[in-house]
């Protein structure tokens, strides 16, 4: 009987052991998921730096000034003196068209008007003859008025067949264009012995143009967004594609009042305009229909506050808990001006997060100019203020308000120190 006490006991002092140890991991497993994750970060002091706001946009070089010559009468090209990259003086012969038709014509006109001048003056002297019997009544009134209105018609008559002259001479010099400026055939469509079209009224067959390619631009698209920020006179760095290793100096001279509009009414629709900026100071061969990337310079700003622009995200300020009750005393009264008043104050704010003594505060702040490596803050931030940089994910999804943080070493960037000048 004694030996099978002291089993007995022996098997309740194990069990109360175990117990005890269950008890024990659970309490350390409940204690450590209600333990707060400490989230590792990268921290940046917010100080005074430069900044230079750029717009970055594509686009292609083009002469300043170009002119598209085409003719103003039909024919065959009888004669084409210059070829694609010739230079030319403004007078210099361009091209001449067979001017045989337009000859004729002129010869035709010209004795169509012999004859109506003929005509005027046997009408002239058939008029002064009857005026002077008129006046001695030995003619009618109807005699009078009836010569007075032959003499007029004659005198319409020549005066039309002067005109058809004076056009058909004009058609044949036409047949004959010569350049209006000094610059290079920077592109020829036709050739000798091709037939184009041209009238006066509409553009003809588009047979060359002439550029003057000691001015050149760069024209290039920029969105709506961003033409706000351009303003004449703002310089650019224009990288052409044929010559990596040089940059452009440009000024922008122009900027367009219309948009262009890509893919309306799709999905892919995109609103752009056109911006032209005069490059200067270059002795590189740049040729119309280059292809380019210009960063234009808008705006700059010295010893601004500035923080990694990656620092600034956003956030929605968190709801109040609402009173009990529903409504209650002030419910319906909220539903106006007070309901849009609440729906403002609740808009996603822009915020910072400053790490103090381990913990993530959010600030909210006001931002100004960028470029691509920091952001200026003109409200809400001190200087040397330690602001999160990094990560991606924790800036953007895990930090709030009063999150444990643990401050890791940052990687250095390659490039920032030149970056940060910029």
């Amino acid at each position: 009987m004694a030996t099978n006490g002291k089993k007995r006991r022996k098997k309740v002092i194990i069990f109360s052991l175990l117990g005890v140890l269950l008890i024990a991991l659970a309490l350390i497993v409940f204690l450590g998921s209600k333990r707060e994750p400490i989230i590792q970060v990268q921290v940046e002091k917010a100080q005074k730096r430069s900044i230079t706001q750029v717009v970055t946009a594509t686009g292609k070089i083009q002469p300043e000034v170009q002119v598209k010559i085409s003719p103003e009468v039909s024919g065959e090209i009888v004669q084409l003196p210059v070829k694609e990259g010739n230079r030319v003086r403004r007078g210099d012969l361009l091209m001449k068209i067979k001017p045989d038709v337009y000859v004729a014509q002129r010869d035709q006109w010209s004795a169509g008007l012999l004859r109506a001048q003929a005509d005027l003056t046997r009408a002239e002297l058939e008029f002064k003859r009857v005026e002077s019997l008129y006046a001695k009544g030995l003619v009618s009134e109807s005699e009078f008025v009836q010569s007075r209105a032959g003499y007029q018609a004659s005198k319409a008559s020549f005066a039309q067949a002067q005109a058809s002259l004076n056009q058909a001479e004009e058609n044949l010099r036409k047949t004959t264009v010569f350049s209006p400026m000094d610059g290079t055939v920077s592109q020829l469509n036709s050739e000798l012995g091709e037939r184009v079209l041209g009238t006066a009224q509409f553009q003809g067959t588009d047979v060359m143009t002439i550029a003057d390619l000691s001015r050149m631009e760069a024209q290039v698209n920029v969105s709506e967004t961003d033409v706000v920020l351009v303003s004449i006179g703002d310089t650019a760095r224009v990288a052409v594609d044929a010559l990596p290793e040089k940059k452009v100096n440009a000024v922008v001279y122009e900027i367009a009042n219309t948009a262009t509009t890509r893919g309306l009414g799709t999905q892919e629709e995109v609103t752009n305009f056109t911006v032209k900026m005069r490059i200067v100071g270059t002795n590189l061969n740049l040729r119309p229909g280059m292809s380019m990337t210009a960063d234009i310079e808008t705006e700059t700003k010295d010893s601004i506050l500035a923080v990694p622009i990656q620092s600034v995200t956003t956030r929605a300020p968190k709801m109040a808990t609402p009173p009990a009750g529903g409504e209650g005393e002030q419910g319906p009264q909220q539903s106006g001006t007070a309901s849009v008043r609440q729906r403002s104050e609740h808009k996603p704010a822009e915020v910072v997060f400053v790490v103090e003594n381990g913990v993530a505060k959010t600030v909210t702040v006001k931002r100004g100019i960028s470029n691509d490596a920091y952001v200026e803050i003109t409200d809400g931030l001190k200087e040397g203020a330690e602001v999160v940089s990094g990560s991606y994910r924790a800036i953007n999804r895990e930090l709030e308000d009063g999150a444990k943080v643990r401050v890791e070493e940052q990687k250095k960037q390659p490039g920032r120190q030149e970056k940060e000048g910029a």
